[in-house]
């Protein structure tokens, strides 16, 4: 579940991923005006949500929540990534 809409062409290949499988993310990044695509390969764990906002007790629409895909880089590391509009992922 998200907050907002994923890139139609990512949703079917999140649905077709099993823990185990390769995957290549591409992620872009952003840091004030320069962004820049950062891409990772490793193994798929497991996909999840979470769900983010404010401190005060507000409104509903204040939450935010990001799917976040779970997977272990080839170096071993347990690794995560947020989801968003401008991310790809590929099974290898």
């Amino acid at each position: 579940y998200a907050s907002r809409p994923l890139h139609p062409a990512l949703v079917p290949v999140l649905e077709k991923l099993q823990a185990g499988q390769r995957l290549r993310i591409t992620h872009q990044v952003r840091v004030g005006a320069k962004s820049w695509p950062a891409e990772v390969s490793g193994v798929f764990r497991h996909l999840d949500s979470l769900a983010t906002g404010l401190a005060a007790d507000r409104l509903a629409r204040d939450d935010v929540i990001v799917p976040i895909l779970h997977f272990t880089k080839d170096n071993g590391e347990m690794s995560s990534v947020a989801l968003d509009e401008n991310t790809r992922v590929e099974i290898l």
